[in-house]
């Protein structure tokens, strides 16, 4: 392949439409062959929202330099690019369009909202199911559809912010920022984990069944942080090493897979707060952080329409009331998505080095997870007091998950299109969590959720140095880097609800004054 070639915007547009993955990175551009596409550690729609785009701060955010020098393999040729960089296209995957054994097939169709519910940029692209807004135009994407609006951001200072991204990465790793502390940074983490996991067989001998499951608790609380690292490679930074230990912790100890982490957990790094394609804001019937939801959008992640129904009327309209009742037991729902995920690949396993033994390996230490704890629930002599350990130590580690859904639930959720970069969007949809360094571990150090989105493979205990450089970033770009203690935070979270919940209750009475209507009318 001639890798000097310059692939003019239109060709570029042709390739992307006749079916081919085609990524910027910088000048150079990339063709991902299908076979690797299925194989990608983080997941195929890692790379299928970057198609027609400049991804070079997210490759370079995400991969070792020795998954770097794979990803130079791919590289066909240069690309046309302005003063500004490259003109980034649409996405086929953003406008519901995907590829079926060869074939192009709209999985959705794209509703762009032009106020009606809340102001939103031009660029805003939400999906719908495809049945609901008419026939297709056309059986494939086209080249009108590659297209974005004007963006209603400076391309240059977007432009800007891609090339000094890379100049503050340079610095985080001269600073030495990647190097994990093992014994500064998990030996005293170990300790903790192995202290609760004592206190919790312990007190369990002793048949003290609530303090044991309120110790069985904090240890998977504790532990998530560590699982949380393997599946970003930020410990040993070796992908063999750290996956084996992520199934160890998340699939033998917790229960949940790994492999399901990585895969939800990278899209919501890339498309953070979008409604049709984070799958860490789409939780409906339970929540709706945006009026956006209200409308039945499709979830490319999950491949379903978030149906906005009368059971979901009913628990939205509530939520403000509902949220630590339903965080309290979101573990639950880790389980059902984890063992879907698995389900689902059982016979695709994605994951390129480990393949098919990785994915038996998770459903082999899922089944002694629930093989050792199942044990523990029969050694408890009434079903009262098992039921009641099942719940305590599942409801111990919810803060966890209220940690996770500051960081983002009261922030952005438009889409400001394809010119947006990368620390822009990190910036402008995530917040830290400020806290007592006392009380620090309490976070896991994943508080500092900006540096984090920003570098994801960056060790978490390097994160409070790291973020000393990002706010300075931000103020040089003139951006905000938000922070919110704990409570105030909580406040924020559950405003957002409350003003959907409202805007729910509008809807009610609205329909309810139509219904009266169309009755008076039927009575004339």
């Amino acid at each position: 392949m001639n890798s000097e070639r310059i692939w003019t915007r239109r060709e570029v547009a042709d390739g992307i439409l006749q079916g081919d993955t085609l990524v910027i990175l910088g000048d150079s551009l990339l063709r991902i062959p299908d076979s690797w596409l299925v194989k990608h550690p983080g997941g195929a729609l890692a790379i299928l929202h970057f198609v027609g785009r400049d991804a070079q701060n997210e490759i370079a955010a995400y991969h070792p330099e020795e998954a770097l020098k794979r990803i130079r393999s791919f590289i066909v040729g240069k690309v046309e690019s302005t003063e500004l960089g490259w003109e980034p296209f649409i996405p086929p995957v953003q406008s519901g369009w995907i590829r079926k054994n060869g074939e192009w097939y709209q999985e959705a169709r794209p509703l762009r909202l032009d106020g009606t519910i809340e102001p939103t940029p031009q660029s805003q692209i939400l999906l719908v199911d495809k049945d609901i807004v008419g026939d297709a135009s056309s059986v494939t994407p086209t080249m009108e559809s590659l297209i974005s609006s004007p963006p209603s951001l400076s391309r240059s200072e977007q432009w800007k912010q891609t090339r000094e991204y890379d100049e503050l990465h340079r610095r985080i790793k001269e600073q030495g920022l990647y190097a994990t502390p093992f014994f500064t940074g998990y030996g005293p983490e170990v300790l903790r984990y192995t202290l609760l996991g004592l206190l919790a067989a312990l007190t369990y001998y002793q048949r003290w069944y609530i303090c044991s499951a309120i110790f069985l608790g904090g240890f998977w609380h504790q532990l998530t942080f560590t699982a949380h690292d393997l599946g970003h490679n930020g410990v040993t930074h070796s992908w063999v090493i750290d996956r084996l230990l992520g199934v160890f912790i998340a699939d033998f100890l917790g229960g949940l897979s790994i492999g399901w982490w990585v895969d939800n957990h990278n899209i919501h790094h890339l498309v953070t707060n979008h409604p049709s394609h984070d799958p860490d804001i789409q939780h409906i019937p339970f929540f709706a952080i945006s009026p956006h939801f209200l409308t039945s959008l499709w979830s490319s992640y999950y491949k379903r329409v978030m149906a906005f129904d009368a059971f979901s009327t009913y628990l939205i309209g509530a939520q403000h009331m509902l949220f630590y009742v339903v965080m309290s037991l979101a573990r639950f729902n880790l389980y059902a998505n984890s063992y879907s995920f698995l389900f689902k690949h059982a016979r695709d396993r994605k994951d390129a080095r480990g393949g098919k033994f990785v994915w038996w390996l998770e459903i082999a230490c899922i089944a002694l997870f629930w093989c050792w704890f199942g044990l523990l629930l029969k050694g408890i002599p009434t079903w009262r007091m098992r039921a009641l350990y099942l719940l305590v130590s599942h409801v111990v580690p919810s803060p966890l998950h209220v940690q996770i859904v500051l960081s983002h639930f009261s922030r952005s959720t438009e889409d400001l299109g394809p010119f947006e970069s990368f620390p822009h969007r990190q910036l402008r949809t995530t917040t830290d969590v400020k806290c007592d360094p006392s009380v620090e571990f309490l976070h896991g150090g994943l508080h500092l959720q900006v540096t984090h989105h920003l570098f994801p493979r960056l060790p978490r205990h390097n994160l409070k140095r790291a973020s000393v450089l990002v706010k300075e970033f931000a103020a040089e770009h003139g951006l905000e880097y938000a922070e919110f203690g704990f409570v105030e935070g909580n406040a924020e979270v559950r405003g957002v609800l409350r003003s959907v919940a409202e805007q729910v209750g509008i809807l009610m009475k609205v329909a309810k004054s139509e219904a009266l209507e169309s009755v008076a009318g039927n009575n004339m």
